[in-house]
């Protein structure tokens, strides 16, 4: 393909941009760290840079490899890609580019047929369960199988298990050792059965690349330019690959938000990210902070969500500032009990549809699928459509199946109309009526097959020229990636299921001490400060209307002993009847201090007023800590004393290291009590933000 000038490029592909993201787009080829807040555009950003580098002449599609943690997301890259013009760039999940890669190399290194893929591993692991004298519940087993995929997501062996465990005070259904043996009886069993995992996919084909210097060498040859979303989930497992990738090479672009890192216990950690610019001094750096999805209320909530997190490194302090037109204020709401809950929350969403929302653009979000069945109910009794995110897949619908198969044998011989009729005359005989059905399982079929049009219609629009052999294409590919296109109906979804999505409206429901945090996280303050990042995750769904609601009891008529999640503290209105700290809710002082960054303990008092290990790497401001010197010379001088009685070196060392963004951060910080906020605190703060100093 013959590359156009960046000149003559640049109007018609990087208009629209903001200016960061415009930097970001034209950054050098790389290293690129784009850290993006939730709403600012990452998805368009990192797109409108691979065109740009592809138009520039910087690099062939064929040669770039974006990678990121859901088939979903992969799926919308490729759309954004292709609506860009691009074709032939590969944007795959991390598991998805290793299979592809370890199927094409397998013959040349292992020789013989390649290894078939595990679906799932429960029933292997059940076998190593019995050899080891455990049990075989399912829950058991899922348990045991989440430890196996921790250990080799975290590149730990069976024989390393135990003392990994403990370091990383994992939460496991037996005892260390018994995991360790459960963990090598599943490794046996399955070698011997000459079959994979998805792990494997990873493992293996990091192995190939770095054990045989051939075939690196035509990988290396083909891929050139790398791109990495969501690079604060990412696991000790995935980077050792994305390490093989590059080849000592620095072609790449990163893009994380480590206020979303919410799968620790999977093994992901925001340290690749946090430590990007060490590995990579010359790395250009761009923030995203304009927050294009949620309204300033919303954008308002979710800052001071975040803003409240114990210890955030400076790679975090990300503050969104809203770019939307104002909208409603989030709304409140206590109930006495799960279905009065659920019944509310039914009858709001009727409201919002009566109004005109779609039924697409609502969610409930929960903290565990266990919720997921009060709601459901609640919905049905309603009359609202609903669609469970994790239920049945969409390309395993009857109907859908039914319907890529009449496609399938229409697109061998596509009839010579325009695309969207095409779809809808093979559709008819399967479904697709003129006029909607009333309701109920036929209602959600039809929705079904209407929205197997509207993709059509879609491609259309976006592909020149798209015909009935080209629609197939895609919607193989997105059965493959499981990548289905919207329904209507509202959606159920855990928090972590919601990751990576948006809603007009969002219903936060279940917000109770004991389900966000959820119960087993308490006394573990990294694994609190993870359950408040899942809950900023999920106020930074909505868009618009955001509802926040909790119960007293799990049952009508039981005892209503439960309180409001302490993430609540601070966002309620003044004038909020449970504005409030209930009695016995404030945060405790007696909890042991950890590591911001690799979460140990901290030791000396040093470490405890920092927030770090002493060997873990600063994150500190050298330009803020000479503001806070001068500012704090001054106010010395006004009050005639010491400027160690203002505030100790060690003191504001650790504010600029830890940059607190209110008061409750600052008292955060150990040596700063109430008097000295109230004293000094507002001018600390102003020169924090660059007011004064």
């Amino acid at each position: 393909m013959a590359a156009t000038s960046p000149t003559s490029d640049r109007p018609s592909l990087l208009d629209g941009l903001d200016p960061e993201q415009r930097a970001a787009a034209i950054a050098p080829r790389g290293p690129v760290c784009v850290l993006a807040g939730a709403g600012t555009g990452k998805t368009r950003t990192i797109t409108h840079r691979i065109a740009h580098l592809i138009r520039s002449g910087h690099v062939a599609a064929g040669q770039v490899l974006a990678v990121t943690f859901t088939a979903r997301a992969a799926g919308e890259m490729r759309t954004r890609l292709r609506a860009l013009g691009v074709e032939g760039a590969q944007a795959l999940t991390f598991h998805a580019a290793a299979r592809r890669q370890l199927r094409y190399f397998w013959p040349r290194v292992v020789g013989d047929r390649p290894w078939d893929l595990l679906e799932g591993k429960l029933r292997l692991v059940g076998q190593a369960a019995h050899r080891v004298g455990l049990g075989t519940e399912p829950e058991i087993l899922r348990d045991l199988a989440s430890e196996v995929e921790w250990a080799k997501a975290s590149l730990v062996t069976p024989e390393d298990y135990p003392v990994a465990a403990a370091r990383a005070q994992r939460d496991a259904p037996a005892s260390p050792a018994q995991v360790a043996e459960v963990y090598r009886a599943y490794e046996a069993i399955k070698n011997n059965a000459q079959v994979l995992d998805f792990d494997d996919l990873l493992l293996h084909t990091t192995a190939v690349l770095e054990e045989h210097g051939e075939v690196a060498r035509e990988f290396r040859d083909r891929y050139r330019c790398f791109v990495v979303d969501e690079y604060q989930d990412v696991t000790p497992l995935q980077q050792r690959l994305l390490d093989a990738w590059l080849g000592g090479r620095d072609d790449l672009t990163v893009v994380g938000d480590v206020n979303q890192t919410i799968y620790s216990f999977g093994g992901a950690s925001p340290r690749p990210l946090l430590e990007f610019t060490r590995r990579f001094p010359e790395a250009t750096v761009v923030r995203l902070e304009r927050d294009y999805r949620s309204t300033p209320q919303v954008v308002a909530l979710a800052n001071k969500v975040i803003g409240a997190a114990r210890n955030r490194p400076a790679g975090s302090r990300l503050r969104l500032v809203g770019q939307r037109p104002d909208g409603p204020e989030p709304r409140f709401a206590e109930f006495d009990d799960e279905p009065a809950e659920a019944t509310g929350v039914a009858s709001r969403v009727r409201q919002l549809l009566d109004a005109g929302v779609a039924a697409s653009e609502i969610a409930v979000l929960y903290r565990v699928n266990a919720q997921s069945e009060t709601y459901e109910q609640a919905l049905a009794d309603a009359g609202v459509p609903y669609l469970v995110r994790g239920g049945e897949r969409f390309f395993d619908r009857r109907e859908i199946r039914q319907a890529m198969i009449s496609l399938r044998t229409a697109a061998a011989d596509p009839p010579p109309t325009e695309l969207v009729t095409a779809v809808r005359s093979v559709l008819a005989p399967v479904g697709l009526t003129e006029q909607p059905p009333a309701g109920g399982a036929a209602k959600e079929r039809w929705d079904g097959l209407l929205s197997l049009v509207e993709l059509a219609e879609e491609l259309a629009a976006t592909v020149k020229g798209a015909d009935l052999r080209r629609y197939v294409a895609e919607l193989e590919q997105r059965a493959a990636a499981q990548h289905p296109p919207t329904v209507e109906g509202v959606t159920l979804a855990s928090l972590h299921a919601a990751k990576g999505l948006e809603w007009d409206a969002v219903f936060l429901v279940g917000l109770a001490e004991g389900t966000l945090p959820i119960q087993h996280a308490d006394g573990d303050d990294n694994a609190i400060e993870e359950e408040r990042r899942l809950f900023y995750v999920g106020v930074t769904r909505a868009r618009e209307h955001l509802w926040l609601s909790w119960s007293l009891s799990r049952h009508p008529g039981g005892r209503r002993h439960r309180r409001r999640s302490r993430f609540l503290y601070g966002l309620l209105p003044e004038q909020h009847p449970d504005a409030r700290v209930p009695r016995g809710q404030q945060i405790s002082k007696a909890a042991k201090p950890r590591c911001r960054v690799c979460g140990g303990p901290l030791r000396d008092t040093m470490e405890i007023k920092l927030g770090r290990c002493d060997g873990c790497p600063s994150t500190l401001d050298e330009e803020l800590l000479a503001r806070l010197k001068n500012w704090r010379s001054s106010r010395a001088r006004e009050l005639k004393v010491p400027p160690f009685v203002v505030f100790t070196d060690a003191t504001l060392l650790a504010i600029a290291e830890q940059q607190p963004h209110d008061r409750h951060g600052l008292v955060s910080i150990s040596g700063i009590g109430s008097g000295k906020v109230e004293r000094f605190g507002a001018d600390v703060l102003a020169v924090i933000r660059g007011e004064r100093g």
